[in-house]
């Protein structure tokens, strides 16, 4: 039982509070980078930056998309998704 609580609330915490947070990060650096490619259009060097920074930004999304539904997928399989702090 003390085990099903410890699991519940680092998912909660994990859940509900760090994933969204890290994706919305890797959605302003996706952004951020499409802002510098579009105002540094006449540099080729600023561009690429700016593309680099949009693919890490989506690259990170995936990951904490991924993430997040996974630790979904478990904590269904785990019968956990109705327990409560």
């Amino acid at each position: 039982m003390k085990l099903q609580i410890l699991i519940a609330s680092a998912t909660k915490l994990l859940v509900n509070r760090l994933i969204p947070l890290m994706a919305g990060l890797a959605l302003l650096v996706f952004f951020y980078g499409l802002f510098q490619s579009i105002a540094k259009a006449g540099d080729k060097a600023g561009v690429e930056a700016g593309k680099n920074l949009m693919v890490w930004g989506v690259i990170a999304l995936f990951v904490m998309l991924s993430a997040w539904g996974l630790v979904k997928f478990i904590q269904s399989g785990l019968n956990l998704s109705g327990f409560s702090l």
